[in-house]
Order: structure tokens, then sequence, then C-alpha cells
């Protein structure tokens, strides 16, 4: 039972639930920006070099593999460098990398103005302005 409990007190911890949140959002955005490739970006390029489409480029590497075949078709046939499918993969990283920079660099500046701002002390309290006042009488008691 006091395993149980440890781990119900780890699971609720504020960092473990932020960073389950951070997982779930960030394979959503992964979705969304391998969408942005794969349905954007790729068919324009796609389009600039002449109508084809960058995840089916492969060089096959047996000789069980026709040319000509879809990607996905010639690995069940046999070993094929897919050079096309790697590009877009690699893209894919890329603009998440930058956009997960960007992200850091806004936070980093928002932390930076949060930081600047000075900080103002709180007003002393009631006990606290009396104890002076009773501390300067004294002492200009005791400087006579």
């Amino acid at each position: 039972m006091g395993m149980l409990k440890e781990f119900k007190e780890f699971a609720l911890r504020g960092n473990v639930m932020d960073l389950a949140i951070g997982v779930i959002i960030g394979a959503a955005f992964g979705g969304l920006v391998n969408s942005v490739v794969n349905d954007l970006i790729m068919p324009l390029v796609g389009a600039l070099i002449g109508d084809m489409d960058f995840s089916d480029l492969y060089v096959p590497l047996s000789s069980e593999v026709p040319a000509g075949l879809a990607l996905e078709e010639a690995r069940k046939l046999g070993a094929v460098f897919a050079w096309g499918n790697f590009i877009t993969v690699l893209l894919n990283f890329i603009i998440l990398a930058f956009i997960i920079f960007m992200i850091v660099k806004a936070m980093n500046r928002m932390m930076r103005k949060k930081a600047a701002a000075p900080d103002v002390p709180p007003a002393p309290t009631k006990e606290e302005v009396l104890l002076t006042e009773m501390r300067d009488s004294l002492r200009q008691i005791a400087s006579r």
C-alpha cells in the first residue's frame, strides 16, 4: 500500500503533470508540422522540381525491386535507400527544431523582463514601525 501512495504522490506532482501535458501537446504539434511539410511544403518543392513526390524517391538496393514502384511496395520486395523520405523527415525536424527554438527564445525574453523588474519590498507592518520608533527613541535617550 505504501508503494501505491508513493506513486500517487509522484504522479500528481506538478512537474510530472507539466511533462505529461507537454508530451501530449508536442505530439499534436508534431502532427501539425508533419502536415505542413507533407501537405504544403513538399508538394511545392515537388512541383518546382518536376511534379514528383519526394517521399517516394528511393534507390533500389536489391535486384528484386523493379524501378518505378511506390516506396511501400518496394520495401516489401527488398532493401531500398529511401533518400526522398529521409529528406521529408529531415525537413520536419528542421521546422520543428526552429519553432521550438523560437518558443524558447520568447520564453527567455519574457523571463529576462520579469527578472529585470525591480522587486519592491513590502511595506513595514504596524509592529515594525512601532519597534523602529521605539529603537530610535532609545538611541536618542542613550546618546544624551
